[in-house]
């Protein structure tokens, strides 16, 4: 039987196993047979006319396999297919090639002190004297403060990069601190650009710190991205990872882009000019709420420090024009088996920006093009009459009226906090649980913020429920406004 790795991001579907077999000729068909019987799982991968989805890259053992072309590559019982979701050979630069040139570079003086902080850089020899004074000379712009964006800043700022210009409009919440590492307890309530940069400055006064307290979007990205050597991706949502790649490519930036979730991260530089971008991989987003936030699915907090000092090598190797950058090349890492993988990956030449034939020649509305709208992915819409309120349903509750409560979040999230007489069903197992519902019961669902439960809700409204409704905010939303001495996390 032919091996399919699931990956994390879809474990909720497939009963939390990793692998699963199955059997046919091509790798759609091997794919299809192992999932067939998970409805949530075939969904994710597959279209209605049960076309594979370009949301996902497929591997044959280590060799990309195009979307387009998974039905007529042939596997046998001792292939390995493993997908790698959206979650944004290497080229030699050994002969002194970089972003920055000779001449930039020998104007660049250093102090004494910048001399001996920057000591054990000088007596490498693929740095030296020559070398600090590119990163010196460097100008490198950040997407995000937050778990990537903190050691990617406090790193590249140790190394003495010249220049960082930081873009972000978020405070610090507690949330934050157990990963987000630039910012302390004091902070939180404080812009996180504010708190990023006095960190930084505190780290080393030599750096000239950049703020954009504002919100990358096509309105400003051009103007904010034009003055920088390289562009570093530590977003955590899809439009703007779109949006960081098309700023990139037009303007013939790298990009360096890292990616986190849960137990799991990936690393790779996109580069137009050298090797594929962004939409090479992935020419379509995901569809909303397919990959849960760091808010929804959760993240081990060294996990994105990993992940960063891995985007913060690859800048400084191109800063320096040495090694081979991942350019052309996807690293994997699981935290869990403490082991990494690489893929190779390549240029599509029919992609929509980078291509022979290119059809983006300008910046996009991302949030339409990723199918949602606003700061984070909204639930999927559904009427009013489908929505009620944490207050009306303690309401309704004190009534005594006759209502059946679901809670869709994970039995690990149902362990820190609930609200009283709800039957906990994972979103997962919504499907296959249906029959333990009656159709005609009002049934109300909630989990943590009323996505998951969205998704439950038309899960069961697929299968003929129709006395259904959606708690707006959930369970966070009832401990902000109902009892709170009901935990929030």
């Amino acid at each position: 039987m032919t091996r399919v790795f699931i990956p994390a991001v879809l474990r909720k579907f497939s009963g939390g196993a990793a692998v699963l077999t199955g059997s046919g000729p091509t790798v759609v068909e091997a794919v299809k047979s192992a999932v067939r019987k998970m409805d949530g799982l075939y969904m994710s991968l597959f279209t209605e006319t049960g076309q594979m989805r370009h949301t996902f890259m497929t591997f044959l053992h280590d060799r990309q396999v195009s979307s387009n072309l998974a039905s007529t590559v042939a596997v046998s019982a001792e292939d390995v297919i493993t997908l790698v979701p959206q979650l944004a050979g290497g080229v030699d630069l050994s002969n002194g090639f970089g972003v920055i040139s000779e001449e930039r570079s020998a104007t660049t003086a250093l102090t004494n002190d910048e001399i001996l902080r920057y000591s054990r850089h000088l007596i490498l020899p693929e740095v030296t004297l020559e070398g600090q004074k590119r990163l010196r000379a460097a100008k490198v712009l950040l997407i995000g403060s937050g778990g990537l964006g903190s050691p990617l800043a406090l790193y590249l700022a140790a190394a003495g990069v010249g220049t960082l210009g930081l873009v972000d409009f978020d405070v610090v919440d507690y949330t934050n601190l157990q990963r987000q590492i630039i910012h302390g307890t004091s902070d939180v309530g404080r812009p996180k650009i504010v708190s990023a940069t006095e960190t930084i400055h505190d780290l080393n006064p030599n750096v000239k710190v950049i703020p954009f307290e504002e919100r990358f979007t096509s309105e400003n990205a051009m103007r904010i991205a034009k003055d920088f050597d390289i562009i570093i991706d530590g977003t955590d949502n899809f439009p703007t990872r779109y949006l960081t790649n098309d700023v990139s490519v037009l303007l013939g930036k790298p990009n360096v882009y890292g990616s986190i979730f849960r137990f799991e991260g990936q690393a790779t530089v996109f580069w137009a000019e050298k090797g594929p971008c962004y939409r090479c991989l992935y020419p379509e987003p995901p569809p909303p709420g397919m990959v849960p936030s760091c808010a929804e699915g959760g993240v081990l907090g060294v996990l994105p420090g990993i992940v960063g000092c891995m985007q913060a090598i690859e800048a400084i190797k191109l800063i320096l024009g040495i090694g081979e950058p991942l350019i052309g090349r996807l690293l994997t890492f699981n935290a869990l088996k403490m082991n990494f993988r690489e893929y190779k990956l390549r240029k599509d030449p029919n992609c929509p920006i980078c291509g022979e034939n290119r059809t983006i020649n300008e910046l996009i509305d991302y949030e339409e093009f990723c199918g949602i709208r606003g700061e984070e992915r909204e639930a999927v819409q559904l009427s009013q009459s489908e929505e009620i309120s944490v207050v009306e349903l303690k309401q309704r509750m004190d009534a005594g009226e006759n209502l059946v409560i679901i809670d869709v979040r994970e039995p690990y999230e149902y362990a820190i906090s609930r609200i009283p007489g709800t039957i906990l069903i994972p979103l997962g197992q919504v499907s296959e649980r249906a029959a333990e519902l009656e159709q005609f019961d009002e049934i109300i669902i909630h989990c943590r913020s009323g996505i998951r439960s969205a998704d439950a809700l038309n899960i069961l409204k697929s299968k003929g429920f129709k006395n259904l409704k959606n708690v707006v905010g959930g369970i966070d939303a009832w401990s902000v406004e109902i009892d709170p001495t009901v935990p929030r996390y």
